[in-house]
């Protein structure tokens, strides 16, 4: 079994929790952290942004990307929501065994 951690930023804290509660209650996700008060500076638009973002760190199996990708456009208020995966190269055997029996 292949693992990710993905991340996702969001326009404020009460989305990211709307969206992490949903990708673990629908188990697309074992576990989201979420990293308040992120500064990102961007090119959006033709111009340069420079915006307060909230930061979700996101743990789940490598095959539940594209299902996991789809659902958070659908509650994402973003038109571009970043959502990068990358791939787990290694782990602690016991927290990835717990990552199987918690996700679909």
């Amino acid at each position: 079994m292949d693992y990710m951690v993905v991340f996702i930023t969001a326009s404020s804290e009460d989305e990211a929790v709307k969206i992490a509660k949903t990708l673990v209650e629908e188990k697309l996700a074992g576990c989201v952290n979420i990293i308040r008060n992120v500064r990102s500076i961007y090119f959006w638009q033709g111009k340069v942004e420079d915006d307060q973002e909230v930061l979700m760190i996101v743990k789940t199996r490598s095959d539940l990307f594209e299902e996991l990708e789809k659902r958070v456009k659908s509650l994402h208020s973003y038109t571009v929501p970043e959502i990068i995966g990358i791939k787990i190269k290694k782990g602690s055997e016991n927290y990835l065994n717990w990552l199987d029996e918690v996700t679909k």
